[in-house]
């Protein structure tokens, strides 16, 4: 059945059932026109011809003042958030099982608690009781903290509607279940429903939110990636179970710096801060052996100190093997081909480690050549100096390129005692008057200079 046509005035807008030569409204004449539909398509599948309301439109330079924060005094979470909590925020969290989020994130909520802001804390996979645990045991229960647990959104949402806090945690979206999609609690239609409603209530109401997320076996968070693109900022909480430090990184921050990172150590207290990182991921090194080689590195404005370790052993199988812990493994199969190819240094036959020292994971294409010295170095069997340290980025014709902030590289090694550093040409390092900086052009001429080889 043909729908019938709608009319609208041009000059104030006003709809009309039929056409007539003058506006009743405006008293335009001739301004009258049918209307057209916003899109065509199949009926109850498009827009159709009705019309909504018009938006109001701003140039650039329309100011506004940024949002105002609150900072937890933890400074290594404030850091990583961009220099604290912004108001009606959606923050999601993800990380291994037992990895701390929950201890983290009720560390955090007292903070925020204590400096006034009107926290809660639900929890779908612990009871109450749980929950009071752990805070007794992390020393927390003078805190100002409301807590809850429950998986119903309907009750969250109308809850925090009525508390209006400023603060709602939820650990975690998993286990979230709207009543009215028919699926189960987890599935992706529920986690994306959860995580939807949860987001616009945030927006709606002026309320942070921050979400815990589970991880696949991947270490991605868990669900549809459109949760991800739904909040303003995602964290990921990393480190290895064996290691006492704990890493919370940044990917995606719509208020501050990605790939900005806090660092923290896992005590019996709960986590605490660790205001100088590079200190405490060389705190274990001993004396300089072959294979070992400490990396100059930049995590979001902080330079970053850490020891790359590389093993280098002939195989016993047919096909040797490649293992790497914290960084790429396929970045670390290009810098063998370019060794073999650019340098003449075959690695065919040998089996090939290397880790990352204390639990840290490396991104940057800067440690390149701190990882080809630390082949070197295994291979040949030949320490580097102790006081030294390298960076730089590696290209496929095997020439260096510099790495951005050599400079604030420079300082951080300096500020720890080391005296000398290996570097592409062209790094701008005007504040590292006190160290002795050897600037390469190609890989060939670092084999050369620091192993005698080429």
């Amino acid at each position: 059945m043909a729908k019938n046509p709608s009319f609208s005035c041009a000059s104030c807008g006003t709809s009309f059932t039929k056409w007539s030569g003058r506006c009743d409204s405006c008293g335009e004449w001739n301004t009258i026109t049918e209307d057209k539909g916003l899109s065509t398509g199949p009926s109850g599948k498009s827009l159709g011809a009705k019309r909504g309301s018009a938006i109001t439109l701003s140039d650039l330079r329309a100011e506004e003042t940024p949002p105002p924060r609150t900072q937890s005094t933890m400074g290594e979470l404030d850091r990583v958030l961009g220099g604290g909590l912004v108001p009606a925020s959606a923050i999601l969290v993800g990380g291994d099982p037992g990895i701390g989020k929950s201890t983290l994130l009720l560390q955090a909520a007292a903070q925020f608690a204590r400096q006034g802001l009107k926290t809660i804390y639900v929890s779908g996979e612990e009871a109450s009781a749980q929950v009071r645990m752990r805070a007794s045991r992390l020393g927390l229960t003078d805190a100002p903290v409301q807590l809850a647990a429950e998986t119903n959104l309907r009750n969250i949402l109308t809850t925090l509607e009525s508390e209006a806090p400023g603060l709602a945690i939820i650990d975690s979206i998993q286990t979230m279940w709207l009543d009215t999609v028919d699926s189960a609690p987890g599935s992706v239609s529920q986690v994306r429903a959860a995580a939807h409603e949860l987001t616009t209530f945030a927006k709606r109401k002026g309320v942070s939110v921050i979400l815990v997320g589970h991880v696949t076996k991947e270490g991605q968070i868990a669900g549809p990636r459109v949760v991800e693109h739904m909040v303003d900022t995602v964290l990921y909480f990393e480190g290895e179970r064996g290691h006492q430090f704990r890493i919370l990184r940044a990917v995606k921050n719509r208020f501050g710096p990605a790939d900005e990172i806090g660092v923290f150590e896992m005590t019996g207290a709960g986590l605490a801060e660790v205001t100088n990182p590079s200190a405490l991921f060389l705190s274990e090194r001993g004396e300089p052996s072959p294979g070992s080689v400490v990396f100059a590195g930049i995590e979001g404005t902080r330079p970053v100190l850490c020891e790359l370790q590389a093993l280098v052993a002939p195989s016993p199988h047919a096909q040797a093997r490649r293992t790497v812990v914290g960084w790429d493994g396929g970045r670390l199969a290009m810098i063998l081909a370019v060794l073999e190819a650019r340098c003449g240094i075959p690695f065919a036959g040998l089996d090939v480690y290397l880790n990352v020292a204390g639990g840290m994971k490396i991104n940057e294409p800067a440690a390149d050549l701190a990882v080809a010295a630390a082949l070197l170095s295994a291979r040949e069997d030949s320490a580097l100096p102790a006081d030294t340290v390298v960076f730089g980025e590696i290209s496929l014709s095997g020439a260096l390129r510099p790495a951005p902030q050599t400079e604030n590289r420079l300082k951080e090694a300096q500020k720890l005692g080391f005296t000398s550093a290996i570097a592409p040409k062209g790094g701008k390092a005007l504040g590292a008057s006190g160290m002795a900086l050897q600037q390469m052009s190609d890989l060939t001429g670092f084999v050369g200079e620091v192993f005698g080889a080429g």
